[in-house]
């Protein structure tokens, strides 16, 4: 997931257009890499049968290297999970996330070296959630505390989530009024761009979205 030539489509992006193109040697990288390296880079934990357990929202996820497969606890026993892009966004960051600490400095998809890339086809999804919640913010706050999100005191209704050990995501909406409609905003720690490169950033976003949609 590194620097990608303007005519390559990455795995992320695959993913969106209807089909998960993980390449075959990401799990030979992992498999390869120093174990304790990785946890000490992400802030995942290594699992006593091999593999890490990584926090992912308010869950413990197990990366299954032997057998490539990601699981979740249920009933005291790891079941495999069948979310391909979950696949493919653990195992991007296992690979890619960097020594480096939070910034605990929030900013915005402006402020991000690579923010050219988050137009057009690639803007966050952000309209979706207005539509949503703009005029429900009751229905915000359950959505965004089901997935263990932190409230915070900020604009009209504001969350932080952990998708990652290392990337918060924080969700700031606003109600409208006589003269706007709501609005929302999606803002990042500074060190984001060390850990994700664009189109990990955006991919992960859209999917911590989707999860907020898909709250009953």
């Amino acid at each position: 997931m590194g620097n990608k030539r303007s005519d390559e489509i990455s795995p992320v992006m695959a993913s969106y257009e209807g089909v998960i193109r993980t390449p075959p040697d990401y799990w030979d990288k992992l498999k390869n890499m120093d174990p304790h390296d990785v946890c000490k880079r992400s802030l995942a934990r290594i699992h006593p049968s091999g593999g890490f357990v990584l926090g992912f929202f308010q869950k413990d996820i197990r990366v299954d290297v032997a057998n490539r497969c990601i699981r979740e606890l249920k009933q005291d026993k790891w079941e495999k999970m069948d979310i391909l892009l979950l696949d493919l966004l653990i195992l991007v960051y296992l690979l890619n996330v960097s020594s480096r600490s939070l910034a605990d400095d929030m900013i915005s998809v402006q402020e991000l070296k690579d923010a050219s890339f988050f137009r057009g086809p690639h803007e966050l999804k952000t309209t979706p959630l207005i539509v949503r919640y703009g005029n429900d913010f009751p229905g915000f706050k359950r959505a965004a505390e089901d997935l263990d999100g932190e409230r915070l005191d900020l604009a009209d209704i504001a969350y932080r989530f952990l998708p990652f050990p290392k990337i918060p995501l924080y969700y700031l909406m606003w109600g409208g009024d006589e003269e706007f409609g709501p609005n929302l905003s999606i803002l990042f720690d500074r060190c984001i761009e060390s850990h994700l490169s664009a189109d990990a950033i955006w991919g992960l976003v859209n999917f911590t979205s989707d999860l907020l949609l898909m709250h009953p």
